[in-house]
């Protein structure tokens, strides 16, 4: 668990005292008020850098803020910490016995949720943790290519090493298109897409919900928002889903396959599904070596074997009308996309070929990539094919443009966004 200071939350009886001091005497500027219904406080921040003071005034006399000065006056109140995943710090304090007076997160100021530790457990301090969240996302998008509606879901986002996703490109050239944070991780969207045809397919799953707390906190999980909402959004039941396809089996594309039970078990998440994937990637993951152990997670694979749900496909093939996949190589020796064709119109799946826009340039692979040279050679191929046939080009991983046709103009490459 990684915290950091967040701010320092004073309790106030005259704010136009406090005000006098911190503002007038000091110099501090003091952001617009805001009222916390929760908690019956207005809370009035005033920056001091990278963290902040809270000035807390109670709104109602029966609130924390009012019996707190009503018993010790006016002063020092709680202490924040911003950590990166609430639950998973929640879990973690429970596992080692702290006491803690939220168990779950509830809503806090400026768009975040807190949860307090009770100062029996802090020494006597009162510890608020907090997490910032990011804003929420934008109705779902559909894609109508011919009689095929596609859906583009989320399964939340995850932060990789900035230096492991260029690649061979320095830091100077990839930082200007993403910025990593103070781990020099960048924010990558999973984004699974569901289909709509003579079947209802599911193309990926994201991450799902099998992360133990350290690993939450290495991959800065952010999933408040998650496929769970997404399909539920699109008005579809994990039991309404025939076909989960695997572009491979890398646990942000593979992990939200397989989900706990009530009574713990890990099992297949879409219940009614067959789960189709290359062979040779799955024959790859269930004998991975010391490079790829860390990725192919037995957790989201063996309850699909168990249950007899996997369908295994060895050559290009078509899954269902108007869906059919093509062996990339590149990311892992078996890595495939899907190609969504109908009426004379094609969108493509890229998956980890063109993770983000970001990975247009043909020389900017991933550094996971175990066969570059293979990734480097289809790519230079599949670009020029997806320019001269206009493929809409469905980002797997780019925060923030999800779709788009790949243009090209003076010798120039980009992406002309369409969701």
């Amino acid at each position: 668990m990684k915290a950091v200071l967040d701010h320092v939350g004073i309790a106030v009886r005259d704010l136009k005292e406090a005000l006098a001091f911190f503002r007038d005497a000091l110099g501090l500027e003091v952001e617009a008020a805001e009222e916390v219904a929760s908690q019956r406080v207005r809370a009035h921040f005033v920056p001091t850098g990278s963290s902040s003071l809270e000035l807390l005034e109670a709104t109602a006399p029966d609130s924390p803020i009012a019996r707190f000065v009503e018993r010790r006056g006016p002063g020092l109140h709680h202490v924040t910490l911003r950590v990166d995943d609430l639950r998973a710090v929640l879990r973690q304090l429970r596992a080692r016995g702290v006491k803690l007076i939220d168990e779950e997160p509830r809503p806090g100021a400026a768009g975040s949720v807190v949860a307090f530790v009770h100062p029996a457990s802090a020494h006597g301090v009162l510890v608020e943790l907090k997490q910032l969240m990011p804003p929420a996302p934008p109705p779902l998008k559909t894609l109508q290519v011919g009689d095929l509606e596609l859906v583009l879901l989320s399964d939340g986002c995850f932060y990789l090493d900035g230096g492991a996703m260029f690649g061979v490109i320095p830091k100077p050239l990839w930082e200007k298109k993403a910025s990593p944070d103070d781990r020099n991780r960048i924010r990558m969207a999973m984004r699974p897409v569901l289909v709509r045809g003579s079947r209802t397919m599911l193309i990926d799953a994201g991450c799902g919900d099998k992360f133990s707390p350290k690993l939450s906190e290495i991959y800065r999980l952010e999933r408040e928002w998650n496929l769970q909402h997404s399909l539920a959004a699109a008005g579809v039941s994990p039991e309404s889903i025939d076909i989960v396809l695997a572009s491979h089996l890398h646990f942000d594309h593979g992990g939200g396959f397989t989900a706990p039970d009530t009574r713990g078990i890990v099992r297949p998440r879409f219940s009614r599904a067959q789960y189709v994937a290359r062979r040779g990637e799955w024959e790859d993951a269930m004998h991975p070596t010391e490079r790829t152990r860390a990725t192919y997670l037995p957790e989201n694979l063996l309850p699909l074997a168990e249950a007899g749900v996997v369908q295994l496909v060895d050559e290009d093939a078509t899954i269902m009308p108007g869906v059919r996949v093509r062996r990339t190589g590149g990311h892992t020796a078996h890595h495939q996309m899907v190609y969504l064709e109908s009426g004379g119109k094609t969108a493509v799946f890229t998956a980890d070929l063109l993770p983000m826009t970001a990975h247009l340039p043909e020389v900017w692979i991933m550094g996971y990539d175990l066969y570059p040279l293979e990734t480097l050679s289809f790519k230079r191929a599949f670009l020029r094919e997806a320019i001269e046939r206009e493929h809409l080009i469905i980002f797997e991983h780019d925060p923030t443009i999800a779709a788009g046709y790949i243009r090209e103009r003076d010798g120039k490459r980009y992406v002309e966004q369409v969701a």
